[in-house]
């Protein structure tokens, strides 16, 4: 398992603060689980569904810190202006 780089994970995300992106290194996830969280993360904006609970670990570590963003407004959201997903 290698570990991310910031870029690697700016490239998955998005633009993202220093101590997030570390935070998220910091979890042990990989790559291809990233993805897996962040898509996990926009489907629950897109359709308002949860989905079932995660098994503990670096990935539903990862989906609570994209969660806390997504709340504080700082994870942009996959919808056009005004929830739109027309572009």
């Amino acid at each position: 398992m290698s570990e991310l780089s910031r870029d690697e994970v700016i490239k998955i995300i998005g633009k993202l603060d220093d101590a997030v992106v570390a935070e998220i290194i910091a979890t042990g996830i990989t790559s291809q689980e990233l993805v897996a969280a962040h898509d996990r993360v926009v489907k629950d904006i897109k359709t308002h569904d949860h989905g079932p609970m995660l098994k503990p670990g670096h990935v539903a570590r990862v989906v609570g810190i994209l969660e806390r963003l997504k709340a504080n407004g700082a994870l942009g959201s996959p919808l056009g202006e005004a929830g739109s997903t027309l572009e």
